[in-house]
């Protein structure tokens, strides 16, 4: 079933309030998570300061969708206190600043819990609130790198290899925020006491990797990566280039699945005993001149959908239009933007795209109102407030 697509809060967290104050990188995505499920989310954003690392137009940010942006002047005592009846008006307030930066502009857990004891109050950081580290800039790529997730991604004999910002920004950081602070709503049902959710990037790339570690700690995984099960050590769990430059994603873990593939190959009888690592490198030549037979397109045609677990690798501009993809989808157009739809998927309280990005300022005077907030024009008058030119 396709997701809706709405201008209105829907999904299971309807009725949540959500304060962001704005920042980069996977505060924002968490925030935009939360809207996504329904949550009614605004978010904070400061004149003059810069969303993005990177120019972006704003249509085109995705991690501002579903939610308006109210531009407040933090260091006006206007600003400030409008910043602070909105968390009185809230369940959940996210920031993602350094340790200490959102205490000295005055909304630090303690002045928030004073106007609302109830608050969960999110915190995202790579490094985490404590530690030698936890005031000192750093990007994705450096907190993977401690937790041993970026030594384990690439091949044998080759450098680490970065795995975009995925698995730290967005997997060990914002999805870990989201769960803390869905968790302490919970708790906050029962004991009527809101809390402080420390969410460190570091420390949710290290919980992720947690199977890993195991695997370790039973001699099962090597420190030299590419030479494991799933860190394209074995032949049957890698990448391999078809004949038009493509690239097959093959990984028949199972020896019913693996049989399959063999089957489907016509390679049953020729290729060597995979489970004698001393034949792996007979193993994937053969593996690799097999695919470079035929096109991506043409392998497709005979291995997709089966039991051989072979898949197409895809760009980011062709995955919209897989078949599978399509069928169910997990991409959608919103106000000209294809971006991927909210997930995960509710039988009874489905998910939808909400607004679109906002421009920092757009939805100061309508959001300021739907909460609540009283004398919208005088803050703008003074400077509390703003909002763009052309927005009434």
């Amino acid at each position: 079933m396709t997701p809706p697509v709405g201008e209105g809060p829907t999904g299971p967290l309807a009725g949540i309030r959500v304060v962001e104050l704005a920042g980069i990188g996977p505060a924002p995505f968490a925030a935009m998570l939360l809207a996504d499920l329904g949550a009614d989310v605004v978010r904070i954003d400061r004149p003059g300061e810069a969303s993005l690392p990177v120019p972006l137009p704003p249509e085109a940010d995705l991690l501002r969708r579903g939610r308006p942006s109210v531009s407040l002047d933090l260091k006006h005592p206007d600003g400030l206190e409008t910043a602070l009846a909105l968390v009185e008006r809230a369940d959940v307030l996210v920031e993602g600043y350094r340790p200490g930066v959102a205490e000295r502009l005055g909304l630090g857990p303690d002045a928030c819990h004073a106007r609302n004891p109830r608050l969960v109050y999110g915190r995202m950081t790579g490094w985490g609130q404590d530690g030698p580290l936890s005031r000192a800039a750093g990007h994705d790529i450096g907190y993977v790198a401690v937790t041993g997730a970026l030594h384990a991604i690439g091949r044998a004999d080759g450098p680490p290899q970065v795995p975009v910002n995925l698995v730290g920004d967005f997997g060990g950081g914002a999805l870990y925020l989201v769960v803390g602070v869905l968790a302490a709503l919970l708790e906050a049902r029962t004991s009527g006491r809101g809390q402080v959710v420390d969410a460190a990037i570091v420390d949710g790339t290290a919980h992720l990797s947690s199977l890993v570690m195991g695997l370790v700690s039973a001699g099962l995984w090597s420190d030299r990566r590419g030479t494991n099960l799933l860190d394209t050590g074995a032949p049957f769990y890698d990448v391999y280039e078809t004949s038009d430059g493509g690239w097959l994603a093959v990984g028949p873990l199972e020896p019913a699945f693996y049989a399959e593939l063999l089957r489907l190959l016509d390679l049953t009888d020729t290729a060597p005993d995979r489970l004698d690592p001393s034949q792996w490198p007979d193993l994937r030549d053969l593996l690799a001149e097999t695919f470079r037979t035929r096109t991506r397109a043409e392998w497709c045609a005979v291995l997709e959908g089966t039991d051989a677990c072979v898949a197409p690798v895809l760009s980011y501009a062709e995955a919209p239009a897989h078949p599978h993809l399509a069928a169910r989808g997990t991409y959608v157009e919103h106000h000209g933007i294809v971006q991927p739809a909210p997930a995960p998927r509710f039988s009874r309280t489905p998910a939808a795209l909400g607004a679109p990005p906002s421009a920092p300022g757009a939805g100061t005077r309508a959001a300021l109102a739907a909460w609540g907030i009283d004398d919208v024009d005088a803050l703008l008058g003074s400077g509390a407030a703003s909002a763009p030119s052309d927005v009434p």
